[in-house]
């Protein structure tokens, strides 16, 4: 580490991350740009990285970084969807402008588009993805900042910061190193402490696992109203009854219904003086008024009822 000052070399705990990471795995093809950045060769043919030279390539990166005065004037670019989430997040914490998804051709260099942008320095997470836009840097002599792998081709690119960018835990790392020592160098979090923003929220998270956590929690939950009332907890179902018997002493539930149609309860809104039901063309007795039932004559009016 002799090209950084003592002030800034890596803690254990930052090597310790990026060896979980896996940001020291490169790919089984080195092109002759990064065979300086390797380490050396497993046997099953990755290359590793050297992370002493991915430091300082990243401490350089930040310190570009923050001669920028507007970071809005700053464009991090990520082609591939498994730095998106890092790329949005960079912007959050540092200000600078990101463009993520497909990067729409003349952006740099088309005055007449509508998302025209000069920037002032770039920074992208691919190479090969984002070549459209290296492309169009080279153009018009804008700094270009990139994470390269051991098979990337660092053509128009200034600095190059070796490590995996192939999987989203390594990108979502650097990303948040980056941003982490740029807040350093502005004075803006004391570099004595930690920063308390997780690392986690960096990575990309597909679809499919959060719908996968989100149907385990609810199977957790249906798991525990399930044991509430197997135990007599809230919301235990009661028993239903019928005449006094219980569904755990008679096997039919006909056996156990009361014998009594509830149609043919007394406590009726209309008492009857008879109790048995009146039949056809019988006539009601008593002074309780009924309708009439169908087939009855209906007896005349009184005269005194006639209107005159």
């Amino acid at each position: 580490m002799s090209l950084v000052p003592p002030a800034l070399h890596p803690k254990e705990i930052d090597i310790k991350q990026l060896l979980a990471c896996n940001s020291h795995l490169g790919e089984q093809n080195v092109t002759s740009q990064m065979e300086r950045y390797c380490w050396k060769r497993r046997a099953d043919g990755i290359h590793i990285i050297n992370l002493a030279k991915t430091w300082e390539k990243l401490i350089l990166a930040a310190r570009i970084f923050v001669t920028i005065e507007n970071p809005a004037d700053v464009a991090v670019i990520s082609g591939p969807q498994i730095g998106q989430r890092a790329v949005l997040k960079f912007a959050q914490y540092t200000g600078a402008t990101h463009l993520s998804g497909r990067f729409t051709p003349g952006t740099f260099t088309n005055q007449i588009q509508e998302k025209f942008f000069e920037p002032r320095l770039l920074i992208v997470t691919d190479t090969r993805v984002d070549h459209q836009a290296i492309s169009e840097s080279s153009y018009v002599n804008l700094p270009t900042i990139a994470l390269c792998s051991t098979d990337a081709r660092p053509k128009f690119v200034d600095v190059v910061i070796p490590c995996n960018n192939k999987t989203t835990e390594s990108t979502g790392l650097i990303f948040w190193m980056l941003a982490r020592e740029i807040l350093f160098l502005r004075k803006e979090i004391d570099r004595t402490r930690a920063w308390d923003v997780m690392v986690d929220i960096f990575f990309l998270r597909p679809a499919e696992e959060i719908e996968d956590k989100k149907a385990l929690e609810d199977g957790y939950e249906r798991e525990d109203q399930f044991r509430s009332i197997e135990t007599g907890g809230i919301g235990t179902p009661i028993e239903p009854s019928y005449g006094g018997a219980t569904w755990g002493e008679t096997g039919d539930r006909r056996a156990a219904a009361p014998s009594a149609s509830p149609w043919s309860d007394t406590t009726d809104s209309h008492p009857s003086t008879s109790a048995q039901p009146l039949g056809w063309g019988d006539t009601p007795t008593g002074d309780v008024n009924l309708a009439p039932v169908w087939g009855d004559t209906p007896t005349a009016p009184s005269e005194d009822l006639i209107p005159r």
